[in-house]
Order: structure tokens, then C-alpha cells, then sequence
């Protein structure tokens, strides 16, 4: 009996003695592992600008980015650090990082709406929600804007119209002007998309809803020619004759030469295919 507690001790002290040798050596192995290095440290807010700039300028942007962010947080009052703000958010813009550019656009706005620049600021977050799109795939395949979830488009609208209506004078003001209007006619062809899918699934009341509120949202678009078709056939499986008449007879007035006026073809092509 004394033999085998002595043998049960022996394991168990072999057993402590292994866990405390691993911890030793754990603590043992930081002391030899080298000391990241900061090669900022002690840089001035002038040379941190101006190394994020220059990484800016040659397409570093993520080395960009944190130096920009260093730079904030070590002279947050300076002159530097508010334009590092807006620098920082043109740098994630131009990473294809539309989200933490549209948040840093939103910060600044937020911090300094009295800046000289903050005109620039509604501009670059339209600019980011307006090029959101579907990340890799995005860039590979030919989408129409008016397929893409409208979330964005609005998005970019809204802060268009901030920028025009806050600043008419800005110089972003006419570019921001012509992408509105491009916007309004992308949105209007996301209801006539969304009604099309309708008319397909044969879903008359939706597909007559969502055309009629292209008429009425977005009066001057160029869809309002296909929305008008869509009515047409929607309230006439719908045996409703006074609203299929009346939409037929403004796209007669309006577009008297229309394909729609001989119907809507519902048998599309998606974006994504191609055979």
C-alpha cells in the first residue's frame, strides 16, 4: 500500500513538475522573442503626414491608412490631424473599403461641419456609396446600377443632396448635380426591375404598384415609358379596364412610338449570364 502511494506521488510530482517546466519556458520564451519596433516613434505630425501622403499617392493605401491614424493619435489637436481625418477617409475609398470611408466622411462631418473642406467630405461619401457595388464580382461582370440592392444609390443621392444644397458654389457641385440625376434614373429602373419580376411571377397588384410608384416618385426618368407598359398589362389581367386605359393612353401621348405599347416582355437576360 505505502509503495503504490509513493508511486501515485512520484507521477503526480512528474506530472506538476512538466506543467511548471512548460509555463518557465513559455515565460522564459517572450524574453527572447525581439521587441516589435515602432519606426514612427518619435516622428513629428509634418513627417507623419507627409510619409501617409506619399504612401496615398503611390497606391499604399492600407500602410496609408495607419499612418494617418497614427498621426490623429498622437497630435489630435493639430492642424494635421483634421486633415489626416478627411485623408484617411479618401484612402479607404480608394482601398475599396466603401464602409469605413463612408464612416470616416461621417466622423469628420460630425467633428468639423463648419470646415472649409466638409463640402468635400458629403461629396467623397456619395462618391463611396455611389461606387458601392458587389466587392471582386463587382469589377468582373457588367451590372446594371438598377439591379444593385438601392440602399447605396439612395444613400449617395442623400449625400449628394446635402453637398448641392449646403454648397452650390462648391466646385463638387456640378459632378454631384450630374451623378443625382443618374442615381434618379437608376432608382426608378430598380422599381421597373422589381415590377418586371412581379408581371414574370404573374403577381398583377404588385407589379401595378411598384410601376405606378415610378410615375409618382420619379416622374422624369427615363423608366417611366416601361413602368406606364407594365400597367397596362398588369391592371388588364387585373379586368380593371379605367386604370389600363388611362395608363395606355399617357404612354400613347408621351411615347407614341413605344415598344410597350405592344406589350412587356418579361424574358430577360439576368447580368450574371452570359450563355
Amino acid at each position: 500500500m505505502l509503495k503504490q502511494r509513493l508511486s501515485g506521488f512520484t507521477a503526480y510530482n512528474r506530472a506538476l513538475g512538466g506543467v511548471l517546466l512548460a509555463a518557465a519556458l513559455s515565460l522564459g520564451g517572450c524574453g527572447l522573442l525581439p521587441e516589435v519596433k515602432d519606426e514612427t516613434a518619435g516622428w513629428s505630425a509634418q513627417r507623419l503626414y507627409s510619409e501617409a501622403k506619399d504612401n496615398l499617392n503611390e497606391g499604399n493605401y492600407e500602410r496609408a491608412v495607419k499612418l494617418f491614424e497614427t498621426l490623429e493619435s498622437r497630435y489630435p489637436f493639430g492642424r494635421y490631424a483634421q486633415q489626416a481625418q478627411l485623408e484617411v477617409a479618401y484612402a479607404y475609398y480608394k482601398d475599396n473599403e466603401p464602409i469605413s470611408a463612408v464612416a470616416a466622411c461621417d466622423r469628420f462631418i460630425k467633428l468639423h461641419p463648419n470646415h472649409p473642406n466638409v463640402d468635400y467630405a458629403y461629396y467623397l461619401k456619395g462618391l463611396a456609396n455611389f461606387n458601392d457595388d458587389l466587392g471582386l464580382l463587382g469589377g468582373l461582370v457588367d451590372q446594371d446600377m438598377s439591379e444593385r440592392d438601392p440602399k447605396a444609390a439612395r444613400e449617395a443621392f442623400l449625400a449628394f443632396k446635402e453637398l448641392v444644397t449646403r454648397f452650390p458654389n462648391s466646385k463638387y457641385a456640378d459632378d454631384a448635380t450630374a451623378r443625382m440625376k443618374y442615381l434618379v434614373n437608376a432608382l426608378a429602373g430598380n422599381e421597373v426591375h422589381v415590377a418586371r419580376y412581379y408581371l414574370k411571377r404573374k403577381a398583377w397588384v404588385a407589379a401595378a404598384n411598384r410601376a405606378k410608384t415610378v410615375l409618382t416618385d420619379y416622374p422624369e426618368a427615363p423608366a417611366v415609358e416601361e413602368a406606364l407598359g407594365i400597367m397596362v398589362v398588369a391592371y388588364d389581367n387585373l379586368h380593371l379596364t379605367t386604370p389600363r386605359d388611362d395608363a395606355k393612353r399617357v404612354l400613347e401621348l408621351n411615347y407614341p412610338n413605344s415598344t410597350y405599347l405592344k406589350g412587356v416582355s418579361v424574358k430577360e437576360k439576368a447580368w450574371y449570364r452570359f450563355w
